[in-house]
């Protein structure tokens, strides 16, 4: 090995990881990690997910338990969102934001059980959130924080044939199981966390279980699955599902220069929390003040491919830029999100993407760009 070889950091990789290697993956970095980007082809494996379903290793996602008495003012204090209105069995979505508002990451929070939490994270952040989660527990004297992400697996089975290829491995009832709940149970004889979330448009579960048993969960799974037409799915077609459902990506539609509420994630961001959060004062004054930026939908009136970081004008007037764009498979259109200033951000306002050089006809559409069921 040259000592150039050395000097580069070896990727991290899943207990999936020689799965994917057996079932011919074109592997990829991704946030530090080896990843599959597609295996039979991004297209194919989009329109699976949307028709029958997909299989999706997540197990790169970073995963931390906060337990004790103090857990929930903590996590109330951590997050915009009301992590109070939690029942146990019951997930939400929400933020960690600085004190001037930008933000973190975002993530879930799951209620396990009474004083007990675990919150899910971007794999590409897991040491940064985990730092920054710790330096705010130790103004709180009985928290405890954790982090698992190295022993906890996460496999995702999505699609409208998601449940009933599921249930036969499963002894929980899985349509009592609403969107945003999970419930403690077996499938295939293994323990799992079986969660009603994901992040594609489509109904589905998302599965956390011992890493160990991941590689056994898979191909279960994806055999149980063969005869309804599953397909084991990469990055590639989770990003243009989610980009289709206009779901924010971070280091995209949010990072440390955005806030929640710039990104349309106001529905997230709870003001009138009756206890104090990081950030509040900062998002108080932006909602106020009137924002800077905001993240709108972008559908080509011309032929073209919107990329992130292309420039979106309005004659010769540059007026934001795409941070996620893609051919749509399933809408049949080229789409993108973007952050326009906001006296542009209007439904039907015309627009024009520069495309190598060349501005495009475009317009501004309403979200999401897909809906299940419409």
């Amino acid at each position: 090995m040259t000592t150039q070889d050395s000097a580069v950091p070896s990727l991290k990789r899943t207990p999936l990881y020689e799965q994917h290697r057996a079932l011919g993956a074109r592997l990829v970095e991704f946030g530090g990690w080896d990843m599959p980007v597609q295996y039979s082809g991004i297209i194919e494996e989009h329109q699976a997910v949307r028709t029958k379903a997909g299989l999706f290793d997540v197990s790169h996602m970073g995963e931390f338990k906060a337990e004790g008495s103090d857990a929930l003012a903590f996590l109330q204090y951590l997050v915009p969102n009301d992590v109070s209105r939690l029942a146990v069995g019951q997930a939400l979505y929400t933020q960690l934001c600085r004190p001037d508002g930008t933000t973190i990451d975002d993530l879930l929070i799951y209620h396990l059980a009474e004083e007990q939490y675990m919150l899910v994270v971007n794999a590409a952040n897991i040491d940064k959130d985990y730092a920054w989660i710790e330096s705010h527990a130790q103004k709180f004297a009985n928290v405890t924080l954790s982090n698992q992400s190295d022993t906890t697996a996460l496999i995702a089975l999505q699609g409208p044939l998601a449940m009933s290829i599921l249930q036969p491995l499963a002894d929980v009832k899985l349509d009592e199981i609403k969107y945003y709940h999970f419930a403690p149970g077996q499938v295939a004889d293994i323990r799992c966390l079986i969660s009603r979330t994901g992040y594609t448009g489509e109904d589905g579960f998302e599965l956390y279980c011992p890493s160990v048993d991941a590689a056994k969960l898979w191909q279960t799974l994806l055999e149980a699955g063969k005869p309804q037409g599953v397909l084991p799915a990469g990055l590639g077609a989770r990003d243009t599902l989610r980009l289709e459902a206009a779901y924010c990506l971070y280091g995209h539609e949010l990072d440390d220069e955005t806030n929640p509420l710039e990104a349309g994630l106001g529905w997230t961001v709870k003001l009138k929390k009756s206890v104090e959060f990081i950030g509040r004062s900062a998002l108080q004054q932006a909602k106020e003040q009137g924002l800077k930026k905001r993240l709108v939908g972008i559908e080509l009136l011309e032929r073209g491919v919107p990329r992130s970081g292309y420039a979106i004008y309005d004659g010769e007037q540059r007026i934001g830029v795409l941070t996620s764009g893609s051919h749509g498979p399933t809408v049949q259109k080229s789409i993108g999100l973007g952050f326009v200033d906001p006296e542009h951000a209007k439904v039907g306002t015309r627009v024009q993407i520069e495309i190598r050089g060349k501005r495009v006809a475009a317009q501004v559409v309403a979200l999401p760009f897909y809906k299940r069921g419409e």
